[in-house]
């Protein structure tokens, strides 16, 4: 879930930046080294949005910079084990698909999509349900649950974050439409 926080922090301005805008330099300090980081108890930075406080400014001895103590805003997304998230797939391999959540890009896997046998369709990029012929495909809006979350705060990009929609409610945006009309009909008779 995405949440918009108010934050602390210490922020060195570097002597080079000191006489430019406080707010703006301290705000772009903030972006470059949060935006896209990760931090286990606040979550997966995505943007830091407003500077709400500078205190007073610290020299530290042999360093030419300003260290300030600095109140923000930003958007973080903090993920939790058994969330219902949406997304969309990004790729398909014939070992699952890659669902993007924004930020940060989740693994959904063969034996998690449904509880039929899926094939994959190297040709055309899809994974396809044996029985059904319900098919998962790059672009498609899906529905899942996180499953499995290991945040790497040193290495973003080795995040591991596994998804499921072998559950009631789950599926890509065409396959709960499906489910939607179905019961719709059944409540109609």
């Amino acid at each position: 879930m995405y949440f918009k926080m108010t934050l602390e922090d210490k922020v060195r301005v570097p002597p080079h930046r000191l006489g430019e805008d406080l707010d703006a330099v301290i705000l772009n300090v903030l972006q470059e080294q949060l935006e896209g980081s990760i931090a286990k108890e606040i979550g997966i930075f995505i943007a830091v949005t407003k500077v709400l406080d500078i205190g007073e400014g610290e020299l530290i001895p042999g360093d030419g910079a300003v260290y300030y103590d600095v109140r923000f805003e930003a958007v973080v997304l903090r993920l939790a084990l058994q969330e219902v998230i949406e997304g969309e797939v990004v790729e398909t391999t014939s070992f699952g698909a890659f669902i993007s959540l924004g930020p940060i890009d989740a693994m959904l896997h063969v034996s998690q999509i449904s509880d039929e046998y899926i094939n994959y369709d190297e040709k055309n990029g899809r994974l396809i349900c044996q029985d059904s012929k319900r098919y998962i495909a790059v672009g498609d809006g899906v529905r899942a649950r996180v499953v499995a979350l290991s945040l790497n705060e040193r290495e973003p990009r080795e995040s591991k974050i596994g998804l499921t929609m072998r559950q009631s409610g789950l599926g890509t945006s065409v396959w709960l439409e499906e489910e939607f009309e179905e019961e719709k009909g059944k409540g109609a008779a």
